[in-house]
């Protein structure tokens, strides 16, 4: 099964804010999902990322693919940064 890290709307009409899943790329956008590792409010004064970044490494590193919106947030929260640390650690 092929897993992705995506983003799944939620929200009223006009007001979206977006969970940040893992689900199998086979699923639609808003479909079912495996598991929820945070949210992103853009509409927010100052946009909202909140990641557990404990559960996003651990599906980073059993191969998970991201979608470009997601990668760009976990750049700006600092999961990519931490998972290319440990992949090099790893592999020294």
């Amino acid at each position: 099964m092929a897993t992705i890290i995506r983003l799944t709307r939620m929200g009223r009409k006009k007001r979206p804010f977006y969970r940040v899943v893992v689900a199998d790329s086979r699923m639609p956008r808003d479909g079912r999902f495996i598991e929820i590792l945070g949210v992103y409010d853009p509409l927010a004064e100052t946009p909202v990322i909140k990641i557990d970044e404990n559960k996003a490494l651990n599906w980073l590193s059993k191969g998970a693919q991201v979608s470009d919106t997601v990668k760009q947030l976990f750049k700006k929260s600092g999961v990519m940064k931490r998972f290319n640390e440990i992949r090099e650690t790893s592999s020294s």
